[in-house]
């Protein structure tokens, strides 16, 4: 099973990206999925997730009001990027976590499934 991470590129501030994650089967109805970042010399941060159901989602305050994550079934996880920072130049990465609940977990170390990453880069 593996998540295919798309979408990223050069923008400029202000600009806006769609990043993709698509899963190889069918299997993530039980998973919550999550965007993480990663900048040079910083720790990975989560970003947003949505749960299992769909209907519980969560964002990093640095990107609330610009940042909209959507699950549109278990395969496709997208995250739309408004209005987007330079200090939003990362690495990102989608994960999905199994979740007996439904609920969104903030930790990298609750998912053990992630994509390969995509590169985004704001230029000022």
């Amino acid at each position: 099973v593996q998540l295919q991470a798309s979408g990223g590129g050069l923008v400029q501030s202000g600009g806006s990206l769609r990043l993709s994650c698509v899963a190889s089967r069918r299997t993530f109805n039980d998973y919550s999925m999550s965007w993480f970042r990663q900048a040079p010399g910083k720790e990975r941060q989560f970003v947003a997730g949505v749960s299992r159901s769909g209907r519980k989602i969560a964002y990093a305050d640095s990107v609330k009001g610009r940042f909209t994550i959507s699950r549109d079934n278990a395969e496709n996880t997208i995250l739309q990027m408004n209005a987007l920072r330079p200090e939003d130049t990362a690495i990102y990465y989608c994960a999905a976590g199994f979740s007996r609940w439904d609920e969104v977990r903030g930790s990298p170390n609750e998912y053990n499934i992630w994509g390969q990453g995509t590169l985004v880069t704001v230029s000022s």
